[in-house]
């Protein structure tokens, strides 16, 4: 179909993730907050499968970085790459054209905006008959829509940056080696014993509170009472396990702020037997137990790796990986869950 022809579409922003992480391989992959464009009340980066990628509106850029960023999607600088294409989603890590980018070309149609020729890009030139997305777009938007979703950024409206969990608990070694790992992410982290006396304006903050295994219930509850007479609304986490990667896990979930309903990763249960898990579009799927032995040692087992259509599926459990205390994370591009496995009883 035509540019010229496209039907409207709405057009709209909200909070997104790429979840950071700790890798069975003993890898990372950096947490990003950004803006993910919203086309006709669907994430427009679920329509390209199992992309790994953020939106140029991310909130770890710095400020004038951002703001041309913003004003470079109203039109109202010329386009970086040739054909007036515009980077709509990059890299997580590196943001390198290099390493590959979904581009588009954004052009003014009367008052109307639109956006075509959706491309896999790795240098200046696109070449749409063997890296184009066929059948995603032409998208029509109304110019005025579509502008003051844009323009709203311009008026301190980015999306927060509020990247940072304190740690609460009485086990300092396992504390530290969890705020290591998340700050090698890209989540800054803060250990104490509780919150008294900190200033509220210090506490705002922080996104997440995480609760260590075994904190007591009444320094959870001082604490909870510390946030709440500062006003600020904060996950709370209670650590399932001392076992880092699983608590990153807990963590990276916390700090998700995307709407219920534009999560990539909605579901994860188990009996024993089994995981169920529910995905809202195709994506790959990574399921990983985690197993704590009787001399307090920490087993990992890589579960299912694989691509999953949207639904509810049911994934077949290794009895033999799930033996005493243990713990799934399921993870998705964007969105990760994590529960306790509890044997002969779904939940």
């Amino acid at each position: 179909m035509c540019a010229e022809y496209a039907e409207y579409t709405t057009f709209g922003l909200a909070p997104a993730m790429r979840a950071g992480g700790v890798l069975t391989d003993g890898g990372y992959q950096v947490h990003r907050d950004f803006l993910d464009f919203i086309v006709d009340g669907r994430p427009l980066l679920f329509r390209l499968s199992d992309l790994d990628a953020v939106s140029p509106l991310a909130s770890d850029v710095p400020p004038a970085i951002f703001t041309a960023q913003v004003r470079s999607l109203l039109l109202e600088s010329p386009a970086p790459l040739p054909g007036d294409r515009y980077v709509v989603y990059g890299c997580p890590e590196c943001e390198d054209l290099a390493c590959g980018a979904v581009t588009a070309v954004i052009r003014p149609d009367g008052e109307d905006v639109i956006w075509r020729d959706f491309a896999w890009q790795t240098d200046e030139h696109a070449d749409l008959e063997r890296n184009g997305y066929h059948g995603i777009g032409p998208f029509r938007f109304r110019g005025g829509e579509y502008r003051a979703a844009l323009t709203a950024l311009l008026n301190g409206s980015a999306p927060d940056p509020r990247r940072r969990v304190l740690l609460i608990g009485a086990r300092v070694a396992v504390l530290a080696k969890l705020a290591a790992a998340l700050r090698t992410i890209g989540v800054g982290a803060d250990i104490a014993h509780d919150a008294d006396g900190v200033p509220a304006d210090e506490l705002r903050g922080y996104g997440a509170v995480v609760f260590g295994p075994g904190t007591a219930e009444r320094e959870r509850a001082a604490v909870r009472r510390a946030f709440e007479r500062a006003r600020v609304p904060v996950a709370h986490v209670d650590g399932l396990a001392p076992v880092v990667p699983l608590l990153v896990a807990q963590i990276e979930h916390a700090l998700d702020r995307s709407p219920a309903g534009q999560r990539r990763l909605t579901a994860l249960t188990t009996d024993g037997a089994g995981a169920d898990v529910e995905v809202t579009s195709t994506c790959r799927l990574s399921l990983t137990a985690y197993r704590i032995d009787r001399l307090s040692r920490t087993h990992t087992h890589d579960l299912f790796d694989g691509v999953l259509e949207p639904g509810r599926h049911r994934l077949a459990l290794d009895p033999k990986a799930l033996k005493g205390a243990s713990y799934l994370v399921a993870r998705t591009t964007g969105s990760v869950l994590a529960t306790a496995v509890t044997h002969g009883a779904a939940h």
